[in-house]
């Protein structure tokens, strides 16, 4: 793969954080460690969009160590613990203080499949090898050690896709396993590649 470019501090320091999350779709998310390098087209995104929104786990200004690094600069990473089990990537966004992010739902393997593959115990063919947040983390080796690294270098980053991604290849539905969040369950801001069979099931 050609040398990749790196996606700069002004794409996350926008204020709209369901049109980042849109426009990720068809960008390369990337580690390089030890000198393996993953990397994986984002398919699939859900916008957070902070104190306002009772899915994200800064609502109400909630402010824990946890959701700290939410509330830091834009182009960091957000990494968390689900279930005790799933470590989950999120990209924080907007200005140091608003505690918008974006999680990183589906990846289509790109590069490093087999380092994927033995990370996970899986086949490089399995859709399931980067489908799903969790799934993600572990093909990609992301662990909460990395939260809240920048997102300029390495040994994770976000870079520039190759592929002309337009409105009509993006499918737009509510987020997948937030009932709890009510009214704002409803809010349209999961964002999938249409057709691309590693994106997670719906809801």
């Amino acid at each position: 793969m050609a040398k990749l470019k790196v996606l700069p501090p002004e794409f996350y320091e926008r204020p709209n954080v369901v049109l980042i999350a849109r426009e990720l779709i068809g960008h390369y998310l990337v580690t390089e460690t030890n000198g393996k390098r993953t990397i994986g087209k984002i398919v699939e995104t859900e916008a957070y969009a902070g104190v306002e929104d009772r899915a994200s786990h800064a609502w109400n200004h909630r402010r824990t160590l946890r959701t700290e690094v939410m509330y830091g600069p834009p182009g960091n990473a957000y990494i968390y613990l689900c279930y005790g089990m799933h470590h989950l990537f999120n990209v924080v966004t907007n200005l140091a203080g608003i505690p918008h992010a974006i999680l990183i739902r589906a990846l289509e393997p790109l590069e490093g499949l087999s380092y994927m593959g033995k990370r996970t115990g899986k086949k490089e063919s399995d859709p399931s090898l980067t489908r799903g947040p969790g799934n993600l983390c572990r093909a990609l080796g992301i662990d909460r050690n990395w939260n809240g690294y920048s997102l300029f270098r390495k040994p994770i980053y976000l870079a520039y896709g190759a592929d002309h991604i337009s409105a009509r290849d993006i499918e737009v539905t509510p987020r997948i396993g937030v009932n709890y969040a009510g009214k704002d369950a409803l809010r349209p801001y999961r964002f999938l590649l249409k057709g691309n069979r590693y994106v997670s099931k719906g809801n």
